[in-house]
């Protein structure tokens, strides 16, 4: 597939990526560099945290705002959605990236100290499960097969053919190799994570009969990290590799890695991640991004609405040119709706 390259901070495990530089090198407002109508020649600072995830979308838009306002600093980092919104909910950032819903017990922080928020929906994310191009023995791994792998139960498995009977268990037909399992994924702190455990392993988890602490995790056993380039790394050094990504990074990388079918069902239909099957949900792994905005920052500070402004005007172009898949027309409307029914534009 060609699509424009992924823009994306060098360095984004930072503590944050400051914008006002690449302002500078932008130029003026005399520049065309796509996006809407927004305000000029602000100052003061912005700070976006959250998901590594939704960061290179909000990066895009934070250097072609800063191209209209030089002057403004604005900082876009990504931790992860749960260091984000830890940070949002202590009121230390103006909006949070994430790539789920918030939860509850992050929601019930916000509302204790006394934080009122906005939800915005801006695009749609395939999690994406990938292995080396190398391995011609894995095509397609059902939710069952991705919990004898990765799952509560799987821990200590050092090979692949080592989760073979809990997947036949699960009712999988599943031939796995007798090789190294090479796992590679987000840490904890990721919404990347958390999404991939509610939408493939929960339901197995519950099914199973775990224990509540095991409901919500995975395996401990494996190479975790906050950044989503250093798992590419691992999936490209290892022939036997598996892990997860969002769909842009995985896109990103190419040939480089070989992005598996998934089948919501043992022995199921087996669907490929593409715009196309994670706009229509069709892709089991299909889940929606979002901003959180802090109400409170974006009446008390000009930038924070204008930014939102901007990011909402063009919201298909800052999606589709970081490889992410674009809300439907009527989703965007939902979404423009939610932002002007509290900012009043």
């Amino acid at each position: 597939m060609n699509r424009t390259p992924l823009r994306r901070a060098a360095a984004p495990a930072a503590a944050a990526l400051s914008l006002a530089l690449v302002a500078a090198a932008c130029g003026n407002s005399d520049d065309d560099g796509g996006g809407g109508d927004g305000a000029s020649n602000l100052t003061g600072s912005l700070n976006i945290s959250g998901s590594s995830t939704v960061e290179p979308i909000s990066s895009l838009v934070a250097e072609e705002f800063s191209a209209d306002n030089p002057d403004l600093k604005i900082a876009v980092d990504g931790p992860g959605t749960g260091d984000g919104f830890e940070l949002f909910c202590q009121g230390q950032t103006d909006i949070s990236d994430a790539s789920r819903q918030i939860e509850p017990e992050e929601a019930a922080a916000c509302k204790k100290a006394g934080i009122d928020y906005v939800e915005l929906a801006i695009g749609f994310d395939g999690i994406t499960v990938m292995t080396n191009p190398n391995n011609d023995d894995v095509e397609c791994l059902s939710f069952a097969d991705l919990y004898a792998l990765t799952g509560p139960e799987s821990e200590g498995f050092e090979n692949w053919s080592d989760a073979q009977s809990l997947a036949s268990e699960l009712g999988s037909a599943t031939e796995f190799p007798d090789e190294t399992l090479d796992l590679t994924g987000p840490g904890a702190e990721s919404g990347t994570y958390d999404s991939f455990i509610e939408l493939a392993l929960t339901d197995i988890a519950e099914a199973q009969g775990l224990p509540e602490n095991q409901l919500e995790t995975t395996r401990p056993d494996y190479q975790s990290s906050a950044d989503d380039n250093t798992i590419i790394t691992n999936i490209e050094a290892s022939d036997y590799s598996l892990g997860w990504v969002g769909y842009a990074y995985a896109e990103q990388a190419g040939d480089s890695v070989k992005e598996l079918e998934v089948s919501a069902e043992p022995n199921g239909e087996c669907i490929v991640p593409s715009d196309d099957t994670i706009a229509n949900g069709s892709y089991p792994l299909s889940r929606t991004l979002y901003i959180y905005v802090n109400k409170a920052k974006a009446q008390e500070n000009e930038a924070v609405s204008a930014y939102v402004d901007f990011y909402l005007s063009d919201l298909d172009t800052w999606v589709t040119e970081t490889n992410y898949v674009p809300l439907p027309d009527d989703q965007v409307e939902e979404t423009t709706s939610a932002w002007s029914s509290f900012n009043g534009s």
